[in-house]
């Protein structure tokens, strides 16, 4: 069953889950599809006291913009060194469905704790597609890592990889009304990008896309056909300004109405002036220092923010509750 009309509406959330970290760190696991990631020389408890820092920064950074933030603390057994990024393991919408995604490492498909998911279901989303068996088969679709969500046009951009399967990326776009568009990258090492959200990001009127990553002529073509179609100014950016993070965007909803791009300084820093002048036209622009969980996890700001299209704006905030899966 497509979503309602709601969701149509409603390109950004006004609301976002974070987990904050307690032993984050390099996951060899990972490691294997997403070329972002390194070891630090550092201690773990030192990668995990900077990665701390940084969270605390983009929370505050957040709150300060009044974005609704619902913070919920990881746990240290079973170790789940990416818990940060939740927006791989769920995605919500805002007819109240809430998509529970296949995971591609069996060290992240424990980030999926039982607390959260009750969490979820009490802030009102009750409809649940769970996608989950798919891992059985080796199919894997992770969440809006995997896919970039076109909601008021209903396209799901998606890059093929290890971590998207076509398959997958179907069955989704029939569950909820999407037309997928599902592409090929390629980086300059060769292997393909591990996450469509590092390729591109979509907000209100605006969507920054790096087109040199797709080596097909034709599905550059159709991406950049529906991009222009959707009426939205692209903002394209090279591969090296991809490659610092400059397509991990995500925009939200201030109280107000008003769009707010988030990014981390990084990526604010890769952006062109002309770039960052074109996205701050119709929002505002907000980045803060994510340097470690960059270097070290392979994901950026987009990836540590999950959306919350809650349904009622006087839904009460869920406190953290920390428990063993």
């Amino acid at each position: 069953m497509p979503s309602s009309s709601l969701d149509s509406c409603e390109q950004t959330a006004s609301a976002v889950l974070m987990v904050r970290p307690c032993r984050f760190g390099w996951n060899a696991e990972t490691a294997v599809s997403n070329a972002y990631q390194a070891p630090s020389l550092a201690s773990d408890a030192q990668v995990q006291e900077r990665a701390l820092r940084e969270f605390e920064g983009l929370h505050r950074l957040l709150v300060q913009a009044g974005i609704t933030v619902h913070v919920f603390d990881d746990v240290p057994t079973p170790h789940t060194p990416d818990a940060l990024f939740p927006n791989n393991w769920f995605s919500t919408h805002a007819d109240g469905t809430l998509v529970l995604y296949p995971m591609a490492t069996k060290s992240r498909r424990a980030e999926r704790r039982p607390h959260l998911l009750c969490a979820l279901r009490e802030l009102g989303f009750a409809r649940v597609i769970d996608l989950r068996l798919h891992e059985d088969h080796g199919r894997f679709l992770e969440g809006t890592g995997s896919l970039v969500l076109d909601r008021r046009k209903r396209v799901a951009y998606a890059a093929r990889s290890v971590r998207t399967h076509p398959d997958v990326v179907a069955e989704f776009a029939r569950a909820q009304g999407y037309r997928p568009v599902v592409f090929s990258t390629q980086t300059p090492q060769g292997q393909p990008v591990y996450h469509t959200n590092v390729v591109m990001a979509v907000g209100r009127t605006h969507a920054v896309v790096c087109l040199d990553a797709m080596f097909d002529p034709d599905e550059r073509a159709q991406v950049t056909a529906a991009l222009q179609e959707s009426g939205r100014e692209v903002v394209a950016i090279s591969i090296a300004q991809m490659n610092n993070f400059a397509g991990n965007l995500l925009e939200l909803r201030g109280p107000d109405g008003a769009a707010i791009w988030v990014m981390s300084s990084r990526a604010h820093a890769a952006l062109l002036p002309e770039q960052r002048a074109s996205l701050a036209r119709s929002a505002t622009l907000l980045h803060t220092p994510l340097a470690t969980i960059e270097a070290v996890g392979g994901g950026s700001a987009r990836c540590m923010l999950a959306e919350l299209f809650l349904r009622s704006p006087s839904v009460p905030s869920v406190p953290s509750r920390p428990t063993s899966r």
